[in-house]
C-alpha cells in the first residue's frame, strides 16, 4: 500500500489484498485472451459461445447472469456473434422479452476448435498454484463473491 495512506491496519490489509487480487485477475484474464483474439473473439464473445456450447440454449437473462455481464453488454456481444453466424436468437412464445440464444453449427465448430487450447492455457496459469491452493482459492473467491 502507498506510504502516504494513513488508514487503519484493517484498511491497509484489505486494500493490499484487493490490489493483489485485482492484479492476479488482470494477469489471468490477459493469459486467457491469448488465442481468442486469433479467432476474432473478445473474452465476452468467447464466454457466450462457451456457455451455449456446454450448457445449450439459454434465455438472454440467464446467459447474462451465467457469464457475469449486463444485459446491455450481452445484447452487443450477441449482435456481433449473430452477424458472424455463430449464434442465433429465437423468440419463444408470444412474450417478446423472452429470447433464447442458441449456438449455430459454425459456432460449435469454432468453439470446439479453440476450447481445448483455452483450457490448456487456463490450466497452465492456474498451475502456478498447487491443487490445494487452487481449491482454497476457489473457496475464498466463492466466500468473497457470495458473502458466505
Amino acid at each position: 500500500m502507498s506510504r502516504n495512506f494513513q488508514g487503519s491496519p484493517a484498511e491497509e490489509l484489505a486494500l493490499g489484498a484487493y490490489i493483489k487480487l485485482a492484479r492476479a485477475a488482470n494477469s489471468a484474464l490477459a493469459f486467457a485472451r491469448v488465442g481468442l483474439e486469433d479467432a476474432g473473439l473478445s473474452l465476452g464473445q468467447f464466454a457466450v459461445l462457451e456457455a451455449l456450447y456446454h450448457v445449450g440454449p439459454l434465455n438472454l437473462g440467464e446467459l447474462a447472469r451465467r457469464i457475469l455481464t449486463s444485459s446491455g453488454n450481452l445484447t452487443l456481444v450477441v449482435d456481433n456473434l449473430e452477424k458472424r453466424g455463430l449464434v442465433k436468437r429465437q423468440q419463444k412464445g408470444r412474450d417478446k422479452r423472452f429470447v433464447m440464444a442458441t449456438i449455430t453449427p459454425a459456432g460449435k465448430r469454432l468453439i470446439a476448435r479453440i476450447f481445448p487450447a483455452h483450457a490448456r492455457r487456463i490450466t497452465e496459469i492456474m498451475g502456478r498454484l498447487t491443487p490445494e491452493d487452487q481449491e482454497r482459492l476457489g473457496e475464498l473467491c466463492r466466500k468473497l463473491g457470495t458473502g458466505e
